[in-house]
């Protein structure tokens, strides 16, 4: 997708209503875990930052929803996560699959509290 987005909604609605309910549902538990959460688009997707350190970033692709917590949140979680693709400082959740919400949920709280 080489689109411009200028705000998070933005991003989230130009995806199949299927994707926006997962992607609205994880920013959701963002919003729900920290008030003080600052929201914008970086790096072309989704990003979501406490004291201006990145807490987590999310994407959607055409079979997958990928989250950026940076390589601590994914080592610290590797055992929850061996069953899911990932790279250095992120995973890919299949869209096939049911997305771990509560695994998502876990991640940002570590994330906050290695922040806090």
């Amino acid at each position: 997708m080489n689109k411009t987005f200028k705000t998070i909604e933005e991003y989230i609605y130009s995806f199949p209503i299927e994707t926006q309910e997962i992607l609205l549902k994880i920013q959701n538990i963002i919003k729900e875990l920290e008030n003080n959460i600052e929201e914008s688009i970086s790096y072309g997707m989704p990003a979501f930052k406490l004291k201006k350190q990145p807490v987590i970033y999310f994407a959607a692709y055409q079979k997958h929803i990928g989250i950026y917590a940076t390589p601590s949140a994914h080592n610290y979680f590797s055992s929850k996560l061996k069953d899911y693709k990932q790279g250095k400082g992120s995973v890919q959740f299949p869209l096939n699959n049911e997305i771990p919400y509560e695994l998502i949920r876990e991640i940002i709280l570590f994330k906050l509290s290695e922040i806090k």
